[in-house]
């Protein structure tokens, strides 16, 4: 059950954004088992004022095309599907909308089972 929030600078069509949130998802579903229909992610845009990042930082070229994902997720997937999610992310978006490999930076933020609830005042998983 991840929730993604991505974060880019304004002005992409909606076609574009599209291709992002269905490349995440697809990364998510083939490396993390995500299942069917659990597509829970919200893209925000911002100002060129409001949007900074390191442009060399680790000696990896960064544009303004630059996206950041931050996907929250249970603390149940390997070092190996981790790894393989960071990849396959890279790979489907530089196939669609053509986002270079260097202008693509994860976070995956890890959290216990119990600490969600995905509506209906539950802990569907504690």
């Amino acid at each position: 059950m991840p929730l993604a929030h991505i974060s880019m600078r304004a002005g992409k069509p909606e076609g574009y954004r599209k291709a992002i949130f269905d490349g995440l998802y697809r990364a998510m579903r083939e490396t993390f088992s995500v299942p069917d229909d659990d597509q829970f992610m919200i893209i925000t845009e911002h100002e060129a004022a409001s949007f900074r990042y390191g442009v060399t930082y680790l000696g990896i070229a960064r544009s303004d095309d630059l996206v950041f994902i931050q996907i929250s997720a249970m603390n149940t997937r390997t070092v190996e599907q981790k790894k393989a999610l960071f990849r396959r992310i890279v790979d489907l978006l530089g196939e669609d909308p053509g986002i270079r490999p260097g202008d693509v930076f994860v976070n995956l933020l890890e959290g216990a089972k119990e600490n969600w609830s995905l509506g209906n005042g539950l802990a569907q998983y504690a």
